[in-house]
């Protein structure tokens, strides 16, 4: 069973930057980041499949979020910058194998989950 910790979430001003981090027990194919709001659906934001050799963001976040790794292939790192109050939510981390690419952006593919991490934006 992989375990995936996450770390680096908090509170931030508008415009504000803040660093999460997501740490698996073990190497996978895949590790992503999704989110989710109060009242709203969970929401892919960024994801790694190392086979790729680069990572894959989402557009409503990409130019803000970029997505890390270590050279170990086993912790990412989303990086957060000018956040907005739409980026208050729990930001979760993901793990799987042999993803496809049409599940990338699909919760539901992921086997392994981490617990979250508050982000929360305000002014």
């Amino acid at each position: 069973q992989v375990q995936l910790v996450e770390s680096g979430g908090g509170s931030v001003q508008i415009g504000g930057s803040l660093r999460v981090s997501c740490a698996a027990s073990e190497r996978t194919d895949v590790m992503a980041w999704f989110r989710q709001a109060p009242g709203k659906e969970r929401e892919f934001v960024a994801v790694y499949r190392w086979r790729d050799g680069r990572p894959f963001v989402a557009d409503s976040v990409r130019g803000r979020f970029t997505l890390s790794k270590n050279n170990a292939k086993t912790t990412i790192y989303l990086q957060m910058n000018n956040l907005k109050p739409e980026d208050t939510a729990v930001y979760y981390c993901a793990a799987g194998m042999r993803l496809i690419t049409s599940s990338l952006q699909n919760g539901a593919a992921y086997s392994y989950w981490g617990q979250g991490t508050q982000v929360t934006v305000s002014s």
